[in-house]
């Protein structure tokens, strides 16, 4: 066979490829059959294969146009890099946080070389002064799986960087800006490290302490690497709930009390204030750390002052009762009785006013010691009020127990006290209920109690006595009382009437005393000495004395001009403060001058606040009003009163004009008065006269002026006008026959 054949076929096939290549040929000579199909052949496969070729070039265009497009929507930036650091494809994002350089990113350009690039325009401001090794450094960590760091721009944006390797070698890197996240961050530590509240930083999971402010370590004693190696719960004094417990999700402020334990063991009280953060990228929670220790103590003495006595420390009405209620429902349990002893001091008002209330405190807490010192320590001592104090004694067999432990504590109250040099005696008396059968309610019992009280400082005063059912029905007149009158004074129902006081030397009405009389409309007139302690212990007495006063003012304006008014003053209206305008009210609007109202005090006003009362006495002489010292004698310091104000009078008590006639100290006693009176230029007036030798015994020793029975009782208004008449008719006929007599 010819060899050239052969080497014709293989000249036809390079032909054919060069014109499908789109190249010249040189010509050919002509192919066998057989050869050209063989050529056919070969050519259609090559047609074939660029075909799919160019089909999936097409397709590799496409995909690469939703990649685009899918990252060209994520809010990081992404670049995706060979394995010799070269660009392969970014998207907008990236460019948009690379501005600067985004002109050097091609495909197939070097990532280092825009690094270098950058660095020398100034885009890395961290690269000045460094730019080699910041380089270097950042190539190395180009590499390094997962490694996240940041980078600051020129314009101040700061990156996070984070790139891994893909398993070709090459890289895919994400861009974050987090600028802002950043900026969030440095006020948070400005705010944490300059806050003047403590705050602490801990691990949401294993509760380390991650970060402390200066504040804290200043507050704690703990130095900063002191506390790096503590635990939230190893400042904790007590194992309690974590203050974010049950709510790890929230991170809202939400606030606890703790108590924690400072370096040098003492303890304080926090209130705890917790956020959930992320801390240095890792779930954390931010104390902040309220110091309320003082503000706790405050809150118990507060709560201590509200149940207790500031005075003894005792505890209080309000204690009593919550301590009582307890030890009833135990001894209702046991079928045990219960004595409930309500003690009150005799003649502690005397000590504070003689002694002063310094030495009157300093006699509160000794008597308190005192009581404390002979009851068992589960029996309960309180103080109810100024000179009372309560005693719950349980566990009882029978009443004489309670009799037994009342001696004793009469014995111990009446022993000598020795307050600042000064020798102090008090007694006591004291009132007792027992449960069950005198209640089985704190506040009942202790009401039972405190009107047996009653009973024995008014029969005889430094014992005890026990309730009794009618003490009941006592209280309940009493209160029944009050509220009438407190209707009467209301409905001006109560009515002065008058008592004359008479001119010893002439048997002339000098003046009159207004005395209050209440017609009840029930149970007729009720006695003053019924009502008038009710109105003084309640303070109905301020209104009673105004209305009474308006009423004499106006009753006596009508009376002859020689013939004064006298009306009683109780010390409670001197403790109102308005007494001089209340006088001045009543004389305006009855026309009344002052120099016919005479205002009667008792000596006892004159042991309250002294001064002031004075001062209330001195504006009222100023206005021309008569006082007059009524009861004289039977207070404790009689003569240094006169010698503190000019009384206009004194009234001699009865107490010591009755049997003035048979009974020599009685006139011993008058004989002084009214020698002193004279002395002092004071009208004498003598009350209670009854007899004629009282007034016999009076006129002779010089007494001015007399009040009582003998003369008149007391009337009302009506009838004493009828004896001022007769007495101006009797005057008319005097001044008429002394006429005819000059006349002759």
């Amino acid at each position: 066979m010819p060899r050239i054949r052969p080497r014709k076929t293989k000249r036809l096939k390079h032909a054919a490829i060069a014109r499908i290549a789109g190249r010249p040929a040189k010509p050919s000579p002509k192919l066998p059959a057989s050869g050209c199909r063989r050529v056919s052949a070969e050519i259609s496969e090559i047609v074939r294969k660029r075909a799919e070729a160019e089909a999936a070039i097409a397709e590799a265009r496409k995909s690469h146009e939703r990649l685009r497009e899918a990252i060209d929507i994520l809010p990081q930036g992404i670049v995706f890099l060979d394995a010799e650091g070269r660009y392969i494809l970014w998207n907008k994002k990236y460019s948009e946080i690379y501005s600067r350089s985004s002109d050097l990113f091609e495909p197939g350009a070097r990532l280092q070389d825009t690094i270098r690039i950058g660095v020398e325009r100034g885009d890395y401001p961290e690269a000045v002064g460094r730019e080699d090794e910041w380089i270097a450094e950042r190539l190395n960590r180009l590499y390094q799986p997962g490694e996240r760091h940041e980078q600051i721009l020129a314009d101040g944006r700061c990156i996070l960087i984070e790139e891994r390797l893909t398993e070709d070698g090459g890289i895919i890197g994400l861009r974050v800006d987090i600028t802002e996240l950043k900026q969030r961050e440095d006020s948070f530590r400005l705010l944490f490290d300059s806050n003047p509240v403590p705050m602490i930083v801990c691990a949401l999971d294993d509760e380390r302490i991650l970060g402390v402010n200066d504040a804290a370590v200043e507050h704690y004693g703990y130095s900063r690497a002191e506390f790096e190696k503590l635990t939230i719960r190893s400042v904790q004094a007590f194992e309690t709930e974590l203050p974010w417990a049950g709510d790890r999700s929230s991170d809202e402020l939400t606030a606890r009390t703790w108590k924690h334990v400072r370096a040098d063991g003492t303890l304080i009280d926090l209130a705890i204030y917790s956020r959930q953060l992320v801390y240095n990228d890792q779930p954390a929670v931010l104390l902040a750390l309220m110091d309320i220790t003082e503000r706790k103590r405050a809150e118990a003495r507060l709560a201590f002052m509200a149940q207790h006595d500031g005075l003894t420390g005792l505890p209080n009405r309000n204690l009593l009762r919550q301590q009582m209620d307890e030890i009833l429902l135990h001894n209702r349990r046991n079928a045990e009785k219960v004595a409930v002893l309500v003690l009150g001091l005799d003649n502690f008002k005397a000590v504070n006013d003689t002694l002063g209330h310094g030495i009157g405190d300093k006699l509160l807490r000794s008597v308190a010691k005192r009581l404390r010192s002979i009851l068992r320590e589960e029996d309960t001592l309180a103080r109810l009020n100024s000179d009372e104090f309560a005693i719950v004694h349980s566990g009882l067999a029978r009443p004489e127990d309670a009799v037994f432990l009342a001696k004793r504590l009469l014995e111990a109250i009446g022993d000598p006290y020795l307050l600042d040099d000064h020798s102090v005696v008090i007694g006591a008396s004291i009132g007792i209920a027992m449960s069950p059968g005198d209640g089985e309610e704190s506040e009942k019992l202790l009401k039972n109690a405190d009107m047996a009280l009653s009973r024995a400082k008014n029969e005889q005063r430094g014992t005890f006595s026990f309730f009794e059912a009618g003490m009941d029905a006592r209280a309940q007149s009493r209160r029944k009382i009050e509220l009438d009158l407190r209707d009467a004074i209301q409905g001006d129902v109560l009515r002065p009437y008058y008592q004359p006081l008479i001119d010893l030397a002439t048997g002339r009405i000098t003046g009159l005393e207004a005395l209050v009389r209440w017609p009840h409309p029930e149970r007729g007139m009720i006695s003053p000495a019924e009502f008038i302690p009710v109105a003084e212990e309640t303070g109905l007495i301020n209104g009673l004395g105004g209305l009474m006063l308006r009423r004499a003012c106006m009753d006596a304006a009508l009376w002859p001009d020689d013939v004064r008014v006298a009306v009683n003053l109780s010390p409670a209206q001197f403790r109102t403060g308005n007494l001089l305008s209340v006088v001045m009210d009543a004389l305006k609007q009855s026309g009344l001058p002052a120099r016919r109202l005479e205002l009667e005090i008792t000596e006892t006003l004159l042991l309250e606040k002294s001064s002031e009362v004075l001062a209330t006495l001195h504006a009222l002489r100023a206005l021309g009003v008569r006082i007059s010292m009524d009861d004289f004698g039977t207070g404790y310091s009689s003569l240094s009163y006169l010698r503190s104000f000019p009384f206009d009078k004194i009234k001699i008590d009865q107490s010591f004009v009755r049997d003035l006639g048979s009974n020599r100290d009685a006139q011993a006693i008058v004989r002084s008065i009214i020698s002193l009176g004279i002395g002092l230029g004071v009208i004498i007036t003598a009350e209670g006269v009854e007899t004629e030798a009282e007034l016999s015994c009076l006129r002779t020793e010089g007494c001015h002026e007399g009040q009582g029975f003998l003369f008149s009782r007391a009337r009302p208004n009506v009838e004493i006008v009828g004896l001022l008449l007769a007495q101006c008719g009797v005057d008319a006929a005097a001044a008429d026959s002394e006429d005819a007599a000059l006349v002759a």
